[in-house]
């Protein structure tokens, strides 16, 4: 009886070790969450990269996707700071890298601190344009700050470059817009543009030179540009003056152009990826060295070519650092960004 027994005991063993050496994500399935309704860039950038991203993780998870649009992308990071287990099969996939915004000027809704979150990385920085709709009486910002009745700009939400830019503009050059908030998501902005019930929208260069109905507004010159949020002109807008062009042409005091690096600090951040707080370090290294090698893949890199997406990827690390650079603010600072957003 003693040497059955001990088949046994070293059977169970082995399968204890080989379930131990087995890789974490192997049968598992990861959620990834993305802050808008589908057929929104940050959607299309989402499901990309985790058609790629499985194959260089050990145990080679599935992904799905789960869209949770709401509050211009709060819903969902609030979301993964308060309800999500910290064990890496739920990540944020794409959302507004601005939201930082909310927790500056101390939003009740905001539940996260931006700096807490695991920073996995992003596939694009993400300078930002405003369109105008070109039979509307706006040609120029000088137009707009003499204008008796200013422009209304669309905005999913009040921390978004949809709102943001546009209230950037009065407080540093003067130029007033109205701002039409609570629109579910971009693709709906621009319907009410069609619509003749707005004039323009604030959002990323990219996005714009992405995918319709923009490529057909171009041919057609629907739209015309008014401003940039860049250090330089974006070679596809070489006629777009950029808003420190403005604040030159206007003088903009010091006090302003510190508000403008404040805002603008989410461009470098671009459409990140992240996970909780507390995710353990193996499997942040674990995400952060797929998505690295995924920015690397000959056959993704060729999709994102075919695409005509941004490509300009940002590391963890570095994600991790702008976190922490773009929440530590000035009390002066912060006091403008309250006007600036309404709080």
């Amino acid at each position: 009886m003693k040497k059955p027994s001990l088949l046994v005991l070293v059977l169970l063993l082995c399968a204890a070790n080989a379930a131990a050496q087995a890789p974490f994500y192997q049968g598992k399935t990861i959620r990834v969450i993305v802050g808008t309704a589908p057929g929104n860039l940050y959607d299309f950038w989402a499901r990309l990269i985790v058609e790629y991203m499985g194959k260089y993780i050990p145990g080679n998870p599935s992904f799905i996707v789960q869209n949770m649009p709401g509050a211009g992308h709060v819903v969902a990071v609030n979301h993964l700071y308060s309800n999500v287990k910290p064990d890496g099969l739920t990540i944020i996939g794409s959302v507004i890298p601005s939201l930082y915004l909310n927790q500056l000027v101390g939003r009740p809704e905001i539940q996260f601190d931006w700096a807490k979150f695991n920073w996995i990385g992003s596939p694009a920085r993400g300078n930002s344009q405003m369109y105008m709709r070109t039979e509307s009486p706006y040609k120029t910002i000088e137009e707009v700050r003499n204008a008796k009745e200013p422009p209304k700009c669309g905005a999913t939400g009040v921390t978004g470059p949809d709102s943001y830019f546009p209230k950037l503009l009065q407080e540093t050059v003067g130029a007033r817009f109205n701002i039409i908030a609570g629109y579910p998501a971009g693709t709906d902005i621009d319907l009410a543009v069609e619509r003749g019930e707005i004039h323009c929208r604030a959002f990323t260069i990219e996005a714009f030179f992405g995918r319709e109905p923009y490529n057909t507004w171009r041919k057609t010159g629907y739209v015309h540009h008014m401003f940039q949020s860049g250090g330089k002109r974006d070679a596809r807008l070489p006629q777009t003056p950029t808003i420190f062009e403005l604040m030159d042409r206007y003088k903009t005091p010091d006090s302003g152009r510190r508000l403008a690096t404040a805002l603008l600090g989410a461009d470098d951040m671009g459409r990140p990826m992240f996970g909780p707080p507390g995710l353990p370090a193996d499997r942040l290294k674990t995400l952060r060295d797929a998505f690295a090698r995924t920015m690397n893949d000959e056959q993704f890199r060729a999709e994102v070519k075919n695409r005509n997406y941004e490509f300009d990827p940002v590391s963890g690390e570095e994600l991790e650092r702008l976190a922490k650079d773009v929440t530590t603010q000035p009390p002066e600072v912060i006091d403008r960004l309250k006007k600036v957003l309404g709080n």
